[in-house]
């Protein structure tokens, strides 16, 4: 099965109302706006669209929403991992039936061995076997490689999103298979590296705001111009130290804010800024190349 994905894609926000749940008119407005940027598809309700801390009813609604915003114009991956096998099952399907262009799981809490991750990953994809299945390899602990020998002897499974800083252990996930093998990098201060070991695509937070830079950095990367690739991922890294350094989902909430698409709190368990690291947020901004970097 092939699916050799490549590009920028957004990890897509899900914007809130101040009350909770959806706020669905923004998430149509973010949706358009990053299309217009060029993005190449959306990986949503991944960890940065706080699906596994939504009720089953919102993730749906969230992936019925997007697709419908969408209408085809870019591919669509859904995240449905759920501690329940039968859960993530249910939200597979309904990706499926509604358009999705493939599926994606993080390995579940308390799965702590490759056997049972396997055994996860070998029944959703038996559940939906006609649709594209990609793991979420989110800061792995165990052997990320040796987990990916197993699963890729799944019919379905088409590749990953490394969500790590290893990128010698990445190169190895890539060697893995031939050109028909979709390699997300996920951490978005390593996207000209991951680029270099021959990462498909990048898939990110800071892309929600800024994915100019980073077609431009993997364009780069692609035309053998290294250097500009580096300078460009510094630029973008001083803008996520900032949010790191208040706490990056709220500062990613409050990014949106300052753009225009009211996104209200993260959901629990995150926590949304104070009114002190808001200021201190927009001062940290201002030192980096913040505005240049979401015009491009």
């Amino acid at each position: 099965m092939s699916n050799p994905y490549t590009g920028v894609w957004p990890a897509l926000v899900t914007p809130n109302v101040p009350e909770g749940g959806l706020n669905e008119s923004v998430l149509r407005e973010l949706t358009e706006y990053l299309i217009g940027k060029g993005v190449s598809g959306f990986y949503v309700g991944g960890t940065t669209g706080e699906g596994i801390f939504m009720p089953a009813t919102d993730r749906k609604r969230l992936v019925e929403i997007v697709l419908e915003q969408v209408a085809e114009r870019v591919p669509i991956l859904v995240h449905v991992g759920a501690i329940a096998a039968g859960d993530a099952i249910d939200l597979a399907r309904h990706a499926r039936d509604h358009g999705a262009a493939g599926i994606s799981s993080i390995i579940p809490p308390l799965y702590e061995s490759i056997d049972i991750i396997t055994r996860y990953f070998e029944t959703l994809a038996s559940a939906v076997p006609d649709v594209s299945l990609y793991s979420y390899l989110l800061n792995p602990s165990l052997d990320a490689v040796a987990l990916m020998e197993r699963l890729k002897q799944i019919p379905s499974i088409n590749g990953t999103k490394y969500t790590g800083s290893n990128m010698f252990e990445l190169q190895q996930i890539i060697e893995l298979s031939d050109d028909d093998w979709t390699i997300f990098s996920g951490m978005d201060e390593q996207c000209a590296y991951a680029a270099m070991m021959g990462a498909t695509g990048c898939v990110g937070s800071t892309l929600n705001f800024m994915p100019g830079v980073y077609k431009a950095i993997r364009n780069n990367v692609e035309q053998g111009n290294y250097v500009k690739a580096q300078e460009l991922q510094v630029s973008a890294n001083h803008v996520t130290a900032a949010m790191s350094k208040v706490g990056f989902q709220g500062a990613l909430y409050e990014i949106l804010g300052i753009l225009g698409f009211e996104c209200a709190s993260p959901r629990l368990p995150r926590i949304p800024l104070t009114e002190a690291l808001r200021t201190q947020l927009r001062e940290m901004l201002n030192a980096t190349d913040f505005r240049a970097l979401v015009d491009m």
